[in-house]
């Protein structure tokens, strides 16, 4: 038989330890959030202030349903018993101590579970367990100034938990405690911390979604308003049916659902700009949401899926499991992360991949569209109006229903060529006419404009979703630079219709095709600048 050798663990060591855990303010915060629902809190109450000493103090309240004395004792130990209810955000009974400890030496939490009796508080001392070397809380009867936070953060049951010490609440020490950068830097903190509860709780802070109960969350006295990352009133749902239940098997062999949702929004140009705040089209949106019981677990990237880009930020993905799941998807302690099986993420790949393709086709067609709507080819139009002296074949018939015509050219009279035939074309577009797309996906290509039914004349198109219109025209920073390819490019065009027949023709078709084929490839690892 083996001999049992007790072993316990160096409390000093290891409480300075679990500081580092990887939490930062707003992961911990959540963390004492989660704890507050997890007790049917109907409002939360957030404050962090600083006093004119310099010292720090943050307070979590709650009107849930409290604890009483060995509720407080339980809630202050590594690895509390396990809750009651398995759907509960708490999870492994670690939260509120690594959470509170990786912010502060000290923290207290403030109970009561029954109206009108007496507050209980019990505080762990990171100080103090250093000193012994033993995992000892502390009690002692509230003060008035603790009587005081519960009132203010609580309500007739709840619960109040207070970070002091808090030596890594900030990213920085300021030399002067109280001073205004420290006051601007709280303000900051609780301006991104609004943000992070607007978003990971936004489920809860919703009264429209119906599966989860209503949560109120302020800080600091002002009220979190819920960001939906999916806007259902700006973006579609566009997965079909069939794909959006996924039956995973656990480990114990019963069959739980998961739900899977792809969400593809308007290009940001063609959103109004109210609309466009609340989209938040940006790179660091883009990417699947992970939820756990409707709380938001993980998000800003693709799971290794793709690699986040511009192009994809149309699209947003929704994945939504319950708290049978956990073991599947390895919910951390700091309920941040998850782990996908490679073969699920397989099948979200292969479910969601035509999805990401019309999200990316999107963006690229309406940035090109808005990146076209900013070049002009007036003064263009106007200099080859202007110049009756240029070299170019005389028209003698066109067909525009067969996109024919006979033309007279170096190469002799009455010459047949095929070519696009443009009739009743705006004026401003006579000679340079930008169009939305050109056969084999071309720079360009001559055709015949009028800007009646007839007295054609020679002309050239310009594919507006070409790479060169696209990534070179764009940014040329004049107008006379535009110009200036413009009337090569009708030159091109001028010189194809004046030395070309029904043999030739199809040479002067391949010779625009390579080029165009080539500026392509030089042009592929080129961004499409930004038009914001």
């Amino acid at each position: 038989m083996p001999t049992e050798i007790p072993n316990p663990p160096d409390a000093a060591r290891l409480s300075a330890g679990l500081r580092d855990t990887g939490y930062d303010f707003l992961t911990a915060s959540a963390d004492i959030i989660d704890n507050s629902l997890a007790a049917g809190a109907k409002n939360v109450k957030v404050s962090i202030h600083i006093r004119e000493d310099g010292r720090r103090f943050v307070y979590f309240g709650d009107d849930g349903s409290g604890m009483d004395y060995n509720g407080l004792i339980n809630a202050l130990r590594y690895g509390s018993d396990e809750r009651e209810n398995p759907e509960s955000l708490g999870k492994f009974g670690l939260g509120l101590k690594t959470a509170s400890s990786s912010i502060c030496r000290q923290f207290s939490v403030i109970s009561r579970n029954t109206e009108g009796h007496d507050l209980k508080k019990v505080y762990c001392n990171l100080d103090f367990i250093k000193e012994r070397n033993e995992w000892i809380n502390l009690t002692e009867t509230p003060t008035a100034e603790d009587h005081e936070a519960f009132d203010a953060h609580c309500g007739k049951t709840g619960t109040l938990v207070v970070w002091e010490q808090c030596d890594r609440l900030l990213e920085k020490d300021y030399r002067d405690p109280g001073s205004s950068k420290e006051m601007a830097a709280v303000k900051r903190l609780r301006n991104k911390l609004k943000d992070h509860c607007a978003l990971i709780f936004h489920k809860y802070l919703d009264p429209k979604e119906t599966e989860f109960y209503d949560v109120s969350i302020s800080i600091n006295e002002e009220i979190v308003e819920p960001w939906n990352p999916f806007q259902p009133d700006l973006a579609s749902q566009v997965l079909p049916v069939e794909s959006t239940s996924l039956q995973i098997e656990t480990a114990s062999g019963s069959i739980e659902a998961a739900t899977l949702k792809a969400w593809i929004f308007p290009h940001k140009d063609d959103l109004h700009e109210e609309d466009r705040k609340k989209a938040k089209i940006l790179v660091k949106n883009q990417g699947i949401y992970v939820y756990r019981e409707g709380r938001l677990i993980h998000h800003g990237d693709w799971l290794g899926l793709w690699s986040p880009e511009p192009h994809s930020n149309l699209l947003r993905v929704e994945f939504n499991f319950g708290y049978k799941l956990d073991e599947v998807f390895g919910v951390g302690v700091k309920k941040d992360d998850v782990i996908l099986d490679d073969n699920l993420l397989e099948h979200i790949h292969e479910t969601i991949q035509p999805a990401y393709r019309s999200a990316n086709q999107n963006y690229r067609k309406t940035q090109r569209q808005s990146v076209a709507r900013g070049i002009t080819h007036e003064p263009s139009n106007k200099r080859i109006n202007e110049t009756p002296n240029t070299a170019s074949p005389k028209i003698n018939t066109v067909d525009p229903e067969n996109n024919q015509a006979t033309v007279n050219n170096n190469r002799g009279s009455s010459i047949r060529i095929k070519t696009s035939i443009g009739s009743n074309v705006d004026p401003a577009k006579l000679f340079i006419e930008p169009v939305e797309r050109i056969s084999q996906g071309g720079l360009w290509e001559p055709c015949l404009n009028s800007a009646s039914s007839d007295n054609h004349s020679t002309a050239v198109r310009i594919n507006k979703e070409h790479d060169f219109y696209t990534k070179i025209y764009s940014q040329m920073q004049s107008g006379f630079s535009v110009e200036g390819v413009d009337l090569l490019l009708w030159a091109l065009a001028a010189a194809e219709f004046n030395s070309t027949d029904e043999e030739l023709q199809p040479i002067w078709e391949d010779i625009r095709e390579e080029v165009s084929s080539n500026l392509r490839k030089l042009l592929r690892n080129v961004k499409i600048p930004d038009q914001t």
